[in-house]
């Protein structure tokens, strides 16, 4: 079975700027990720959304959705902003019931040493494999469900909601 992954933006495709000093985001990375990671996963990637998750809205969460009811494949990954990633997992988690959907983002952009984007890839492909039906996110080597976890922004990490 083919696994569908879309591409919606974030940190973990940000590239450095050299114009203005910032980040952007003007492609995705993820078909060079799955090279260097040498996935043998069969894997179909679609660009849908090159957005900063702080910038996406209910409508781009509706139009996520619709992806992911109207694909064939039942194992979807989601690349997605860390800062909104738990927001668009509650809109899937209520209107997509029959498929296993694993959202992931990096802390920092997979083009930038010590990225943690190529880890946390990985963890999302072997988990959207395994995982039964539902909404996961996949972060620092762990598998949250959508409800039970959020960004520790004094850590910089992903961790179980108290």
């Amino acid at each position: 079975m083919t696994i569908k992954l879309f591409v919606t933006g974030g940190t973990i495709d940000k590239r450095y700027n050299e114009l203005n000093g910032g980040l952007s985001l003007d492609g995705t990375q993820i078909p060079d990720m799955l090279a260097q990671g040498r996935c043998l996963a069969d894997i179909s990637v679609e660009t849908i959304l090159l957005k900063d998750s702080l910038d996406i809205h209910a409508e781009d969460r509706d139009y996520i959705c619709t992806h992911c009811l109207r694909c064939d494949s039942t194992q979807i990954i989601i690349t997605h902003g860390t800062d909104t990633l738990s927001e668009t997992a509650a809109v899937l988690a209520q209107k997509v019931h029959n498929k296993t959907i694993v959202l992931l983002g990096a802390m920092i952009p997979f083009v930038f040493k010590g990225s943690d984007a190529l880890f946390n890839l990985g963890g999302a492909i072997t988990a959207v494999q395994c995982l039964p039906v539902g909404v996961y996110i996949n972060m620092n080597g762990q598998i949250f469900d959508w409800d039970q976890v959020i960004k520790n922004t004094q850590k910089g990490i992903f961790q179980v909601k108290i």
